[in-house]
C-alpha cells in the first residue's frame, strides 16, 4: 500500500521525537518516498544528520533558508499523506487554531492529503481539556488521530500520553492510503447500546461505548463509501459521514428503516436491549414508594427484520456480544437471522468487547468462511469486518 506513496513525516519537539526515526525507517522499508520536515524544537531532541541519512530526501527545516520559495505549498499539494509524530500540544493547537508559524504548521494547512496525527505528551497535558477539545475539532474535519499508549514516560512517570509503536502509526497510513474498495457503495452502520426508559431518568441498558460500530463508519468512509451512522453516543465523527442519534430500541428501528432500503451494507454493530419496560413511569419512581414491579418485554429485533425485507445484492452484517460457546452461537444466530457475516466476540475477555479500545472477533460467513481477529485496536477490527465484506460481495454472481 505503502510502494512509491510520498509521506511527509513532520516530526515536532517532544522526547518520543527519537521514536520517529524508527517510523521513518518502517515507512521507507514498506516502501515509500519519505520526507522529513523537522521543528526547531524536535532539533533538541534528534539530529537532521540520522533523518537525512534514512529519508529519501534530506531533512527540510524553515520556510526561509531552501531554494524553494514557498516550501510549505509544494510539500502539502506533492503529499500523499503528511504524518505528525510526534504531535506536540503545541502543534496540535496550532493546527486546531489555523496557525502556521513554522514550515510543519504551514504544509499542514497547505494539503489536501489526509493527515494522520499521532501525539505525545505528559499525561496531565494529554487530559487536559484544551488539548482534548483540540483534537476533537482535528477529529471532526477528518484528520487521523492515532491515541497514544499507556506505559512507561518521560521522568520515570506512567500513565497515558507517550507515543503510539512505529508499527502502529505504520498500520495507521497503510489504512489510510488503503483501496478504495467500498467507492461508490452505500453503507449503513449503527451504534452504541440503546437505553429504554424506566422514568424521566432511569433507563435498561448496556455497556457499549459504540467505539466499535464508529471505528466500522469511520474506516468504511475511508475506503471510499457513503455512510450513514444510527449512533446511541455523542463521539465525534468524520465529515462526511451522515449522523443519525438515537437513544432507544425503538427509535434506532425507525432510523434503520428509513436509510436501509438504499444501502448496499448494513453493519448492525449496536448493542440493541433485548428488553424494555412495558409501561414507562410519567415522573421519577421515589426510593419511599417501595420497588416497583417492572414488567418487561421484547425489543423489535432490527435485523431480523431487515433480513426479512432485504433487497437484491445487499449485505447484512450482525454482532454477536458472547460470554460462552461464542462459536455456536454465533452459527446459530447468522443462520437463525439470514445474514452474509456475522462479528462475535467473547465480551467476558480481557481487553474485549465493551468500553474498551481494543477488541478480538471471530468473523463468521455464510459461505462457510471464518476469520480471526486477534486483540487489537478497534479501528483495525473495523478494517478485518469490511475486508470479509469485500471478500464476500467478491464471490457473488
Amino acid at each position: 500500500m505503502l510502494h512509491g506513496r510520498r509521506v511527509v513525516l513532520g516530526v515536532s519537539g517532544g522526547i518520543a521525537a527519537y521514536k520517529a526515526v524508527e517510523l521513518c525507517r518502517r515507512l521507507v522499508d514498506a516502501g515509500a518516498h519519505v520526507v522529513p520536515v523537522l521543528t526547531a524544537d524536535a532539533r533538541r531532541f534528534v539530529g537532521e544528520v540520522t533523518f537525512s541519512a534514512l529519508a529519501s530526501e534530506p531533512v527540510q527545516t524553515s520556510l526561509w533558508d531552501g531554494p524553494d520559495p514557498i516550501p510549505h505549498t509544494r510539500l502539502g499539494q506533492s503529499a500523499d499523506v503528511v504524518v505528525v509524530a510526534p504531535a506536540t500540544a503545541r502543534v496540535i493547537a496550532a493546527y486546531a487554531a489555523g496557525l502556521s508559524d513554522d514550515l510543519l504548521t504551514a504544509t499542514l494547512l497547505a494539503t489536501r492529503a489526509p493527515v494522520v496525527v499521532c501525539p505525545a505528551m505528559h499525561t496531565e497535558m494529554w487530559e487536559h481539556p484544551a488539548v482534548q477539545e483540540n483534537l476533537a475539532t482535528l477529529r471532526r474535519r477528518g484528520v487521523i488521530v492515532v491515541d497514544p499508549e499507556v506505559g512507561r514516560l518521560a521522568g520515570g512517570d506512567e500513565g497515558a500520553g507517550r507515543l503510539a509503536g512505529p508499527e502502529t502509526i505504520v498500520a495507521a497510513v497503510e489504512r489510510v492510503l488503503g483501496p478504495a474498495d467500498l467507492a461508490g457503495l452505500t453503507v449503513l452502520v449503527t451504534a452504541g447500546g440503546t437505553r429504554e426508559p424506566v422514568d424521566p431518568v432511569r433507563f435498561v441498558g448496556n455497556r457499549s461505548s459504540g467505539k466499535q460500530g464508529h471505528a466500522v463508519a469511520e474506516a468504511a468512509a475511508r475506503r471510499g463509501a457513503t455512510v450513514t451512522l444510527v449512533t446511541t453516543v455523542g463521539r465525534p465523527v468524520t465529515g462526511g459521514i451522515e449522523v443519525v442519534r438515537v437513544a432507544t430500541a425503538a427509535e434506532m428501528e425507525e432510523a434503520v428503516r428509513a436509510h436501509a432500503d438504499h444501502a448496499d451494507v448494513v453493519v448492525m454493530a449496536a448493542a440493541v436491549a433485548d428488553f424494555r419496560p412495558k409501561a414507562v413511569a410519567g415522573e421519577k419512581i421515589k426510593k419511599e414508594d417501595g420497588v416497583p414491579e417492572l414488567v418487561l418485554e421484547p425489543t423489535p429485533d432490527i435485523l431480523a427484520g431487515l433480513a426479512a425485507r432485504r433487497r437484491p445484492g445487499q449485505t447484512l452484517v450482525g454482532f454477536a456480544a458472547e460470554t460462552e460457546d461464542v462459536r455456536a452461537q454465533a452459527e446459530q444466530k447468522l443462520r437463525r437471522k439470514q445474514l452474509d457475516l456475522i462479528v462475535a466476540n467473547d465480551v467476558s475477555r480481557p481487553g474485549a468487547g465493551f468500553e474498551h479500545d481494543t477488541n478480538e472477533a471471530l468473523i463468521l460467513g455464510a459461505d462457510g468462511v471464518s476469520t480471526a481477529v486477534p486483540l487489537m485496536d478497534k479501528r483495525g477490527v473495523a478494517e478485518a469486518v469490511l475486508d470479509a465484506v469485500v471478500a464476500t460481495r467478491s464471490t457473488r454472481p
